[in-house]
């Protein structure tokens, strides 16, 4: 950007901000909608089972098939059988 772009974009970019933040009244939140039931909160243990372990064990399943049901080729690992050091490929031409 040049030096007369980037007091535009940040200006931009600040204005848009606070007017995002004077349109969304927050004090609106507290007086209930007509048909409004919320249920009954969630408590600490099963909170945390919904957004920390749940995502842990549905990543650990996935990353858990995806490993078992590898199909690549022996070739294409990376192992300490088919690695090639200058030296033995020296030795073999």
């Amino acid at each position: 950007m040049d030096k007369k772009n980037a007091p535009r974009a940040g200006a931009l970019a600040s204005g848009t901000t606070l007017m995002m933040l004077l349109m969304s009244s927050p004090a609106l939140a507290l007086s209930r909608d007509d048909g409004d039931d919320p249920g009954s909160g969630l408590s600490v243990v099963e909170t945390l089972g919904l957004y920390v372990a749940l995502p842990i064990a549905i990543f650990a399943v996935i990353a858990g098939l995806v490993m078992v049901l590898d199909r690549s080729q022996e070739k294409h690992r990376v192992t300490s059988k088919n690695i090639r050091t200058k030296n033995k490929a020296a030795a073999k031409a």
